[in-house]
């Protein structure tokens, strides 16, 4: 039987780790649910609407961009509290996204799956996504819905504090 170097042993371990750590990562990409695709409500006008649009494509998400001359009414039909309003509203996978909220976020709500209408930071926090520039603000992305509010998290910029 030959005797192996060390040389030779390292190079089996480390093709034997390499493998394993493939063979995982394919079969996590197999059985990873899709994201859901995002419908983002915004004024024509506006520009950081369509920031925050791309921060979510950038996270992998798949987005729509939807010109309204109304947001209030989109905002009323899809049960967002005036005072967490923001610039634009966006659906996915059954809830409502309103204003800057990280992607992040948005992927632990789809996660979670909890019983609400959805996400919101009020105004436009800066530093948040699609209002990169400046100093950055702490913001509270908020779980609301019928049966109340809190905060799912807080943020300074894109940072979660």
């Amino acid at each position: 039987m030959p005797i192996l170097s060390r040389r030779a042993i390292s190079a089996l371990i480390g093709g034997a780790v390499t493998a394993v750590v493939a063979s995982l990562l394919q079969v996590r990409a197999l059985g990873a649910k899709p994201l859901p695709h995002v419908t983002v409500h915004k004024d024509p006008s506006c520009g950081c609407c369509t920031a925050w649009a791309r921060h979510l494509e950038q996270d992998g998400f798949s987005v729509t961009l939807v010109q309204q001359d109304d947001m209030m009414r989109v905002k009323a039909r899809l049960g967002v509290p005036d005072d967490l309003q923001s610039c634009h509203t966006a659906e996915i996978g059954g809830y409502v996204v309103e204003g800057h909220v990280p992607a992040i976020s948005v992927r632990r709500l789809l996660a979670e799956a909890p019983q609400a209408t959805g996400l919101a930071v009020a105004g436009m926090p800066g530093g948040s996504p699609g209002m990169e520039g400046g100093e950055p603000e702490e913001y509270e992305v908020v779980l609301f819905g019928p049966t109340g509010r809190r905060t799912f998290a807080r943020y300074r910029g894109t940072t979660a504090i």
